[in-house]
């Protein structure tokens, strides 16, 4: 457990040195912890460190760790979002980053009315266009926003991606600098309950380059928690 306190001050070490590198502050970027597939023990060892942030891929582990950590932090949902999940997500997801396709958004926005509360969310963005990926064809961005624009009970806040995985993080650079890019053109639009404040972009293997083009949010895990099972 000391390890995932060290871990976590040298990931913020590393994202304040990439965030200078970019002429920017430390606190210009959100460290999101990925606690998918750890334990409950290793995620609130993570938020007594100072982790305020924590990641998710699948709604029913998460449900299990907002029972026994709840209010302690603020909860992102990072996976593919299955539409017969949503119904879970009003009070449990602070942010979720995974969404891409008009008819989750649509379901989303039915359900947190339902709920009287407002979806925060960011549109997932297949970048690379990497076959079997998550995440919106490049081309589908503007007409999936307008449709969210139009409906009550959901904001999106910005853009997310995946890229390809290499062992080299500058491979990854051209895909976050065309995030970046695109969250730009998307914000000229000027759409209702649309903004681009938030890029998520990085993980453990990259989140440095990320944060040089322009990343306001870091999703890491491997780095803080080790090597998981799944």
């Amino acid at each position: 457990m000391i390890a995932i306190a060290g871990n976590l001050a040298a990931v913020r070490r590393s994202i304040a040195e990439a965030a200078a590198r970019s002429g920017r502050s430390p606190e210009s970027v959100t460290l999101v912890a990925v606690t998918k597939a750890v334990g409950i023990e290793a995620a609130l060892e993570a938020v007594k460190a100072g982790a305020m942030d924590l990641g998710e891929s699948r709604v029913q582990e998460a449900r299990r760790k907002h029972d026994a950590i709840g209010a302690g932090a603020v909860w992102h949902m990072i996976g593919p979002l299955q539409t017969n999940k949503v119904k879970y997500c009003p009070g449990l997801f602070s942010l979720i980053h995974s969404l891409d396709r008009i008819e989750l958004i649509v379901e989303l926005s039915r359900r947190f009315q339902s709920a009287g509360v407002v979806a925060e969310g960011l549109l997932e963005i297949n970048v690379s266009g990497e076959p079997g990926k998550s995440g919106c064809a490049p081309e589908r961005a503007v007409e999936i926003l307008k449709t969210a624009a139009g409906l009550g009970g959901v904001r999106i806040r910005g853009v997310m991606t995946v890229p390809p995985y290499s062992e080299d993080p500058e491979n990854s650079r051209q895909y976050f600098r065309r995030l970046r890019e695109m969250s730009k053109e998307l914000a000229s639009l000027g759409l209702d309950h649309v903004s681009m404040d938030i890029i998520s972009a990085g993980m453990s293997n990259d989140f440095a380059v990320a944060i040089e083009e322009g990343s306001t949010m870091v999703r890491v895990g491997t780095a803080i928690f080790g090597e998981r099972s799944r």
